[in-house]
């Protein structure tokens, strides 16, 4: 679906990811991993993991935020380290190399903590020779998932697959360039993007909301809950 314009199509991130999963059923039968970008893509990759019977992990990835306007960014790191710059955005702001550094160092820190928050000692699931469907919650600028593309790349699975509820068509066209397919429910064309635009419920997700659903698809995948899961 192509949208010239933002209007809301979900009703939260748990039904953007249960109409998300409808677009990937070509997976079900695959050998495919999951990995959410958090906390936002979590409720939407849950979603996504339960439908095809998929293993779920996380991939972490965060904006690198523009001193003194945080709301913007200009570029992402992934959690094995992995820097993607936006170049043109870097250009504009004319930062020096110590403010560079200062944000980098600060994200990689936080990457840091969420990761051990999240994953705690465990290792990351294996995707080599798998498809992994990398999810987050919609594209923006696109950096962040570019960066947790490439760093997914270097683990050596057979496909990346990008898949989001959506996305501007910028963003897709950058993140076409890394990924080997870009699954979306909604391209937006508008000239203003806003992801929380085309959800009629709209929350930034706590690491508490983000460490129940990672909870929800192990009782799942045990077969010990089996109420559909809400915002």
């Amino acid at each position: 679906m192509h949208l010239p314009r933002q209007k809301p199509i979900f009703e939260s991130r748990y039904d953007a990811g249960s109409q998300l999963a409808t677009k990937l059923g070509e997976y079900k039968k695959q050998p495919v991993v999951v990995l959410a970008i958090p906390n936002g893509g979590l409720p939407v990759a849950l979603q996504v993991a339960l439908a095809l019977g998929a293993n779920l992990d996380l991939v972490i990835s965060r904006k690198l935020p523009i001193p003194l306007s945080p709301e913007g960014g200009f570029g992402a790191v992934a959690d094995d380290g992995t820097i993607i710059f936006n170049q043109e955005v870097l250009k504009k702001l004319g930062l020096s190399d110590q403010q560079i550094n200062y944000q980098v160092s600060e994200v990689r820190n936080d990457i840091q903590q969420r990761s051990l928050l999240y994953r705690g000692s465990r290792p990351l699931s294996v995707v080599s020779d798998k498809i992994a469907i990398i999810i987050d919650d919609g594209l923006a600028s696109g950096f962040t998932m570019m960066a947790a593309v490439e760093s997914v790349r270097r683990r050596r699975p057979k496909q990346i697959v990008v898949a989001v509820p959506t996305a501007s068509a910028t963003a897709v066209k950058q993140v076409e360039k890394l990924a080997d397919r870009v699954v979306t429910v909604v391209t937006a064309f508008s000239p203003r993007f806003y992801v929380s635009d085309f959800y009629r419920y709209w929350n930034v997700l706590s690491d508490k909301e983000g460490l129940k659903c990672l909870r929800e698809w192990q009782m799942r995948r045990l077969g010990l809950n089996t109420k559909p899961p809400k915002d």
